[in-house]
């Protein structure tokens, strides 16, 4: 039994398993990996940093440190190797104890146990395992492929002084110039426009035909002005010798035509309309008040509507001042 022990033992010691390539590959999914009866590796994380006194940045990197009191078996080495070399779970848990102690028997000769690309172990003077871990590893998986790097600081450059350039006035001046003759190419045509279509179009004027209180509009009132002038005596209307033409359905409003007479007549108009039915409109409003309207047709296509009519401009010049306050511009 004691024969077949030990052939087992020195087996174990001649077995090709690199324990420590276990421990690294731990070493990047778990933050404590523990080798059971010897001590626990532990990752630390430090977040990316600058060493401003030698220009260099390091990313970030989980450091890994050494803690001998934590060497508890928790079956996360044990079972790795148990499951990747394919043997059972109790040879590797030999396989391990194998490993630590042959470690330990260095440790006590005073030699140096390096894991490679993990860190160096060595007794001290109390007889104490030291741990130094290797400082161009990083566990950090987001970390990987960044190394650090050094960027040497610009001399002599303060961010705080700022830049003065001499600019000549002229290109500034040309540049406004530009920019008002190209906003007055814009403006132009646009004012052209807003003031050609309403004169030339219906789109702005109101379906409902307004009412010009002066008889003198448009033509009419240059004709009038050229009779004054020239000292010809314009027309004037008897009411008894217009003769009323006849209007079909509304017999209570007479449009007559004017007739040149010999006798002067004066009319006192209250409005001049282009529609009939306005002039229709104002004489109702003058039946109402007591008035006797009547509507002539002018020589321009207008529509006079006369309140009264008087023999001599005395009377019609008095009977003006009193309509106008109800009508403006008789």
């Amino acid at each position: 039994m004691a024969k077949n022990f030990l052939i087992f033992a020195l087996s174990l010691r001649n077995f090709p398993l690199d324990i420590t390539a276990f421990i690294r590959e731990l070493l990047f999914g778990h933050d404590c990996v523990i080798v059971p009866g010897f001590g626990g590796f532990i990752g630390n994380y430090t977040p990316a940093r600058i060493d401003k006194k030698s220009g260099t940045f390091y990313p970030p990197v989980k450091q890994i440190s050494f803690n001998r009191n934590l060497n508890h078996n928790d079956g996360l080495l044990v079972g790795r190797i148990s499951g990747t070399s394919g043997i059972n779970y109790g040879d590797a848990r030999s396989i391990v104890e194998e490993f630590v102690i042959d470690i330990r028997r260095k440790l006590e000769k005073g030699e140096k146990i390096v894991f490679d690309h993990i860190g160096s172990f060595i007794n001290n003077q109390e007889g104490n395992i030291q741990f130094e871990p290797d400082p161009s590893s990083n566990y950090h998986l987001d970390s990987y492929g960044l190394e650090s790097f050094q960027l040497s600081p610009l001399e002599g450059y303060n961010v705080r002084t700022r830049i003065i350039r001499p600019v000549s006035k002229d290109p500034q001046r040309q540049a406004s110039v530009r920019k008002i003759l190209w906003r007055a190419a814009v403006i132009v045509p646009l004012l052209s426009v807003l003031v050609i279509v309403p004169l030339k179009t219906d789109l702005f004027r109101s379906k409902v035909e307004t009412t010009n209180m002066n008889p003198l509009v448009s033509a009419e009132f240059e004709q009038n002005k050229k009779a004054v002038d020239e000292g010809v005596k314009t027309d004037e209307v008897k009411p008894e010798e217009i003769i009323p033409p006849v209007v079909e359905d509304k017999p209570e409003v007479k449009i007559v035509e004017p007739v040149v007479s010999e006798t002067g007549t004066y009319v006192l108009i209250t409005g001049s309309f282009k529609s009939e039915e306005n002039a229709r409109s104002q004489v109702n409003t003058l039946k109402a008040q007591g008035f006797t309207p009547e509507i002539v047709v002018a020589p321009n296509g207008f529509y006079r509507v006369y309140a009264i009519a008087c023999s001599d401009m005395n009377t019609a010049l008095a009977k003006k001042d009193s309509i106008e306050a109800e009508f403006p511009g008789a």
